[in-house]
Formats: C-alpha cells, structure tokens, sequence
C-alpha cells in the first residue's frame, strides 16, 4: 500500500507515521495560545520534526467541541506565514488542517502536501477537484454535524457500520473528482460528534477501516474521552492516557498517530515495535 503526498511517497508496512500538532489558534482546546506568534509556532514545528514528527499538521481554527468559527481571511492570516517557512525549512510534509477550499488552496499554493479535511461529510466537491489538481495527500474524517453543535446528543445505531459506510462512500465521491486512492487517508474521528461509548466502540473495531486498503489515522491525542475516562481534566495532564491510544492504534493496524507529544509517543511506539514487529500485526 502506498501514500502519495505530492511529491512523497510513503509506503506500506513499514512504521508508525506521527503526524505533529500545530495550532496556531487562540482557543484549541489543548495548546491554544501557545502558538500565535509565527517564530513560536516555527520553532515548535521544526521542534517536532526534531523528535520524529513524519507530518506537520497546522490548523488555523480550533475544532474543538463548541468552538466559533473564523473567517477565511483570519484563518490565512495565522496558517499562511507559518507554513511558508516551514515548507522551505522542514524536510517533512506540511499538512494543513483546515474546512474552507479558500484556505486550503491558499496553502496548497504555499507548499502543503497534505489536506486534513474535518469537514469531509461536506456535499460541495470543489475541495475535492482542487486535491486531485494539486496531487496532494486528503485526510477524509468522519464527523457527525458541525464543531459548534457535533456534542449535542449525537447518535448512531451502528457507529462502526455508519463510519465504514462513509469511507466507502467518500472513496467512491473522491475518485470521480479526480482523486486517486493513494492520496487518501482515513480518520474515524475521535470525539467528532461521538459520545465517548461510540468512541470506544470505535477504537474496539478499527481493524475494521482496514478493509478498504487505504492508510488509517488515529487522533486520540489529550482527548476528553481520556478526562472522561480518569480524573485528568486538564489536556495536558493526558498523555499517558494518549500513549496508550497510540500503542492500541498502531496494535490495531492503524498507519498514522496525530499527536501534540512528538517525542513521547514516538518512544511508546518503539517499544511496542520491538515487543511485536509490524509484520507480526
């Protein structure tokens, strides 16, 4: 199996790929703030890449359950000077986290190799196009409704089933834009309009996405189901909770590991490795 991001391929089975997380947002629920500045927010990427980051993702406005929206300008305004100087000093891909087609082609234009789509349920296939124009990489990740209201009651009758089926479906819809396969990555979307007994049930089955022979992506870093699950209310007080996501993920098949904790995930992952080698999974 093979992924292609533009100019970078990456092929399968071959070890976990760790995907950095790089806000430059006021209010992410973990490490808003933290990253406003453009110098902060770039030595903090190169930072990343340092500890093993395979993947910079940066994102422009919080996705965070109840989170308010921004402006497209606004959004260019944070991502665009950030991924500019990370494209011409990382030597790793640069994903933009993003829901407009404005914004990601604006950045597309700047160099990212990589769209992460939260917004994947979107009707509208000008997104879609603008991927297949540009050859890039596509993160297509389940949510159910919208970052502002995706946490009022949500529900499913069969949530793995209902993901499975949206993969399929999104598959079927990226290809007749244009979008080869080998660009595609798949998000089941922890806490995207999931309770946290549909997001166990999720992480309980994600062998089954494996089926539709695309790489799949893990997002479970300082989660709220970690805070739900013990008594660390605080994001950042969740990183043991998130290793054990990580090393669960990659026991499981999944490819990628999305994580605010470049260097300690990449040491669980290790581990995990020389206890079991990927082709024993």
């Amino acid at each position: 199996m093979q992924l292609k991001l533009r100019n970078v391929v990456f092929c399968f089975p071959r070890s976990t790929l760790l995907m950095g997380v790089l806000n430059v947002t006021p209010d992410s629920f973990s490490d808003g703030g933290n990253y406003l500045d453009p110098g902060a927010a770039i030595d903090r990427g190169l930072r990343m890449v340092a500890e093993g980051a395979a993947i910079l993702d940066i994102g422009g406005e919080s996705t965070r359950p109840g989170a308010t929206p921004v402006s497209e300008e606004e959004e260019k305004r944070r991502v665009l000077p950030v991924i500019q100087e990370l494209v011409r000093q990382a030597e790793v891909p640069i994903s933009i986290d993003t829901m407009k087609p404005g914004v990601a082609e604006a950045a597309l234009e700047a160099g990212v190799s990589l769209v992460n789509d939260v917004a994947a349920h979107r009707t509208d296939d000008t997104l879609w196009r603008m991927v297949a124009r540009y050859q890039s990489g596509y993160v297509a990740m389940h949510m159910r409704g919208t970052p502002d209201a995706m946490q009022q009651s949500p529900h499913y009758d069969d949530v793995v089933g209902e993901i499975d089926a949206f993969f399929g479906d999104r598959l079927d819809r990226l290809g007749a834009c244009g979008v080869d396969q080998e660009q595609v990555i798949l998000d089941p979307g922890i806490g995207f309009g999931k309770t946290r007994e549909h997001n166990l049930e999720v992480l309980r089955h994600l062998r089954r996405f494996q089926r539709w022979n695309r790489p799949v992506l893990l997002g479970i870093s300082r989660k709220s189901i970690i805070g739900q699950l013990t008594d660390a209310k605080n994001p950042e007080d969740r990183l043991a909770g998130s290793l054990v996501g990580a090393v669960w993920g990659r026991l499981n098949g999944v490819q990628l590991i999305r994580t605010h904790d470049v260097a300690a995930t990449r040491q669980a992952l290790a581990m995990a490795d020389a206890i079991q080698p990927q082709q024993e999974i």
